[in-house]
This record gives structure tokens, sequence and C-alpha cells, in this order.
């Protein structure tokens, strides 16, 4: 091989270790439902004969801004499946960390088999906007009109209009707006099945990256 040859592999060899410094090799985990973070919702619907229910789920996010609007996935099996699918309509329930045990459990036993506001003692409130209920006690709601459902796999994607969003006053910041530090949402761990809390503040959106010349 001659010198030019070695040289210029060389060189190819020197650029791309300093595109990779700094940079941490990566460990492949193929294909899985795995990123973070995603949130602990649990999700109100009534049945067909007006019995309150929630499910929790984790498959979930705001999917648009005009109209504002929020999915979230169910398997078919679920009872809440079938609840949504009749009444087109659901609310999202945002618990703050002192219900962690409540979210949990939300999502481990059927309302089919058991009343599960009766269980936990936390109180249903029909919604005035949609055929679904809230509950009382959980600092953020969101109450939701199905407008689109979307069959992907094992989950459906039911995607909501926003009708509402209702929050308690004593997790209201000092512009009058909802602050995560008071509601202390809880996030969850796909891969592990874990609960958290949220970390510290950062920095303000839209802002700290002009901070990047």
């Amino acid at each position: 091989m001659s010198n030019t040859r070695i040289d210029a592999l060389g060189k190819g060899c020197y650029n791309m270790l300093k595109m990779m410094k700094g940079a941490s090799m990566k460990k492949s985990f193929g294909t899985k439902a795995l990123v973070f973070t995603t949130p602990t919702w649990i999700i109100g619907t009534y049945d067909k004969n007006g019995k309150p229910n929630g499910v929790t789920v984790a498959w979930g996010g705001i999917v648009c801004s005009k109209p504002p609007c929020i999915g979230i996935s169910l398997r078919k099996a679920t009872y809440s499946y079938g609840n949504i699918m009749d009444k087109k309509a659901f609310t999202v329930n945002v618990p703050s960390e002192k219900y962690v045990k409540v979210a949990d459990y939300f999502g481990i036993v059927s309302g089919s088999r058991e009343d599960k506001f009766a269980k936990t003692k936390l109180t249903p409130v029909k919604s005035e906007l949609v055929d679904a209920p809230y509950i009382g006690e959980f600092p953020l709601i969101l109450e939701c009109k199905v407008i689109k459902t979307v069959e992907i796999g094992l989950h459906i994607r039911f995607i909501g209009e926003i009708l509402d969003v209702k929050c308690d006053d004593d997790v209201l910041g000092k512009d009058g707006l909802p602050d995560i530090e008071k509601i202390k949402p809880i996030v969850y761990d796909p891969e592990v099945c874990t609960y958290h809390g949220i970390g510290k503040y950062l920095g303000d959106a839209f802002s700290i990256g002009k901070q990047i010349s």
C-alpha cells in the first residue's frame, strides 16, 4: 500500500475520531416502546349504565395546538375502551405525587369487576361539557370530546379535543397559570415500570437557547 493511501486512511480515522469526541457509545435496544418521559394520567369515563370509571395511561400527549387536542392510547380489551367508544368523551385527570398509589391501583384493576371510586373514596364529578366524570381531588383536569380514532396495532389512539382545562386555585403560580412544581405530576418509566416526580427548574423555553451563538 502506498504512503499516500496510508496517509489518507490515517486522516480518515483521525477525522472520524474527532467527530466522535465527546459522544459516548450507544447500546441498541431494538424495537421498543421506550422513551422518557411518559405521563401518569387517569382517564375518566362513564359506562353504558352511567357508572364512573377511571384507568391509568402512560401512552398520551398533546397532539395539536389549534384546536387544542390530546391523544391517549388504550387496548380494545380494556373496559374504558368500550366506554369511550360509546360516549365519545373522556377526561384526563393529572394526579399529584401523593396519589401515586391510587394512580397505580387505577391501572391494575378493571372497572368491569370493581368500583374504583368507591374503593379509593375519590369523588367522581360529572362534567358539564362532556359525558364523562373527572376526579375532584386531582389538581389538573382536561375535558375532552373524541374527534378521531386511529387503530395502530395493539392500541387504539383516541384524539380528544380539549374543551376545557380546570385547575385548583392552590396550585396556580404568581402568573395565575398552573404551576408544575405545585401540581407535582407523576412521570412513568415504561421500561422498568417505576413512578417518579419531576426534577428541578432548568430555564425558560424560547429563551435560554438564545445564549448559544
